[in-house]
């Protein structure tokens, strides 16, 4: 079958803030939402900086009741959800529900709700656990949930590859709709993990920046001196929608999803495989199902999360799969703005990935001083560029060697 599946609704919690101009604006001045974390006690912490939310209030998308039987990570889904319905002007009812289905998930699931659960069992034993604990743990929750809030009864599992877990997702919901198994898909993650436990393993590992004397510029991709990435917390949701049901109630469109790959690096738990092999398979696989040639492409929002190995080893995997190309392309990373949000980066991207599109105008890569020379594509440093961004690249990598890239056009009738 030959559907074609558009973006019609956008919605994103970022610690760049909520609305999707405020955030935008955001971006495009370079700001940073990194700061010195705030929720809980960094004491004896290496790392003591993150990319938190400010000032989300769960009771503004649900009511107390239902907020108090989420973990965090479903919260900011469903919160994003929202905002992203009431962007696309989509009206709900019978007749559509069953051609709707949800493929939201999260990189690391309900962590905050376990620590808390823990602490109640050690304090007190088994009878003071909740009897919510399972339901609200489980990473599929953030679209079962979804599904419940507006009786959406069509396609609905969730997907978890730790940090692609969102372009996963994206990806194959567009392949849903390609199918005929739906004419409309709610996709994308949610991740809120910024917590004792979460972050202290992070740290134990040593994969973040321990840059705590100056946490707007610590996130820094492709920087000489990146010293590791930023954790992040928030959501990003998108609306799928078959073209032509979209055009008959004349929605919006962002722009049109025309490839998705998926590869696996079957090498090591968190490391990326040294050659890049898998990112550059995922890249040229994405390329060929959208039809079109290195030289077509415009703009890569890349993984670039400003740790030392990953940045060098995408940066050597776009010049295999781009060739002397790869230098005309503008490269960058916004998590230097947004710090990593694991399981919800790729939606919170690919939504950045659309908005140049419509806007005519890419995101810096902020904090890019002193590049490392093994990175030396053009990266859109420290400042916005107006650029025509006709297709796009998202490109997405988790722990485990799971590799998802999406690829995005501008929509054009046909």
């Amino acid at each position: 079958m030959n559907r074609r599946v558009v973006v019609t609704g956008v919605g994103w919690l970022t610690p760049l803030g909520t609305g999707k101009e405020e955030v935008w604006q955001a971006l495009c001045n370079g700001e940073s939402g990194v700061g010195l974390i705030t929720s809980f006690d960094t004491t004896g912490f290496t790392s003591k900086i993150a990319a938190e939310l400010k000032n989300f209030d769960p009771q503004q998308y649900m009511d107390k009741k239902d907020a108090k039987r989420m973990d965090r990570f479903v919260q900011v889904s469903v919160a994003a959800t929202s905002l992203a319905l009431k962007d696309s002007g989509l009206e709900l009812d019978q007749e559509n529900r069953d051609r709707i289905g949800v493929v939201v998930s999260s990189g690391i699931g309900g962590i905050q709700t376990i620590e808390t659960q823990m602490k109640r069992y050690i304090e007190g034993g088994p009878t003071r656990i909740s009897p919510f604990l399972i339901p609200m743990i489980i990473t599929n929750m953030a679209g079962g949930q979804i599904s419940i809030m507006w009786q959406i009864k069509g396609p609905n599992f969730a997907i978890v590859t730790a940090c692609a877990t969102a372009s996963h997702c994206i990806g194959e919901s567009a392949e849903i709709i390609k199918r005929g198994d739906a004419d409309i898909m709610i996709s994308g993650g949610g991740e809120g993990c910024i917590s004792p436990i979460g972050f202290g393993g992070f740290c134990s590992m040593k994969a973040m920046s321990t840059r705590n004397d100056d946490p707007k510029r610590a996130s820094r991709p492709f920087e000489k001196d990146r010293d590791g990435f930023v954790m992040g917390e928030g959501a990003g949701i998108v609306i799928l929608e078959e073209l032509s049901h979209a055009q008959a109630r004349g929605a919006h469109i962002y722009g049109e999803i025309i490839g998705y790959a998926a590869t696996g690096d079957a090498y090591h738990m968190s490391a990326p495989e040294p050659t890049g092999e898998g990112a550059t398979k995922a890249m040229n696989l994405a390329l060929q199902r959208a039809g079109l040639k290195p030289a077509d492409v415009d703009y890569i929002n890349t993984h670039g999360t400003s740790t030392p190995m990953g940045d060098k080893i995408e940066t050597q995997a776009i010049k295999k799969v781009f060739g002397e190309h790869a230098y005309k392309i503008a490269v960058g990373s916004t998590k230097s703005m947004t710090g990593h949000l694991l399981g919800a980066a790729g939606s919170v991207e690919a939504i950045i990935c659309l908005l140049a599109m419509q806007h005519k105008i890419v995101p810096p890569t902020i904090n890019l001083e002193n590049p490392d020379p093994e990175c030396d594509l053009d990266y859109i440093p420290n400042k916005a560029r107006p650029l025509e961004v006709k297709t796009a690249l998202s490109n997405s990598f988790g722990f485990g060697g799971h590799n998802g890239v999406l690829v995005m056009k501008k929509y054009e009738k046909i």
